[in-house]
């Protein structure tokens, strides 16, 4: 008698283990990994077709942003918990935000960013506390992360600017840049790194 419970025990236990690992290799929240070409080997946590809307939790993993903060020789590599982190606080995809870096400045390592540790250069209000020419300075790449996020939250969203397309007009105004060419290339960027790629094709 006491075989037979322990045999139903043991197949209870089975039938638990086995619906446990449907249920997590179903989930969207496991971690795809992408193995061709220029691809990371744990980038995604969730899918997404939309690449036009900046809100929603992160369709990339902390590890993801370092390794391709790291491919490019950036000085701001190992913060990317720190991105990943503000963006799913202030509702903000961290996929945009890493967009945004890349074109602006390719992770830091172009034009003013590189000294003022701003992910998107933004231009400097009067009583900002510190700015390196036009641009708004911070103490960390960390500490303009979390600025560029409030901004984002405070300014571009109440207003009911909250796609690439409405945002980078205002962001990035014509009289300075080629904002179609930019929308684009931030769309383009955000399709690469979703798909676990850390370049655009």
């Amino acid at each position: 008698m006491s075989r037979l419970i322990n045999l139903v025990g043991l197949v209870l236990i089975i039938g638990a283990l086995t619906l446990g690992l449907a249920w997590y290799s179903s989930s969207p929240l496991v971690k795809r990994v992408e193995a061709s070409g220029n691809t990371a080997s744990a980038g995604v946590v969730r899918t997404s077709s939309d690449v036009a809307s900046i809100l929603g939790t992160p369709t990339i993993s902390a590890a993801f942003i370092d390794q391709v903060l790291a491919h490019y020789g950036s000085s701001a590599a190992g913060t990317g918990k720190a991105l990943y982190e503000d963006g799913g606080m202030y509702g903000i995809d961290p996929a945009f935000a890493l967009a945004f870096f890349w074109h602006e400045s390719t992770f830091g390592l172009y034009g003013a960013a590189h000294a003022t540790k701003s992910l998107g250069n933004i231009i400097c209000t009067p009583g900002y506390p510190s700015c390196i020419g036009r641009f708004r300075a911070y103490s960390s790449w960390e500490a303009g992360y979390l600025d560029w996020f409030r901004l984002l939250k405070s300014e571009y969203i109440p207003r009911g600017l909250t796609t690439v397309d409405t945002i980078i007009p205002v962001y990035a105004p014509g009289s300075e840049n080629n904002v179609p060419a930019y929308v684009s290339a931030v769309k383009q960027m955000v399709a690469a790194l979703r798909s676990g790629r850390m370049e655009v094709a």
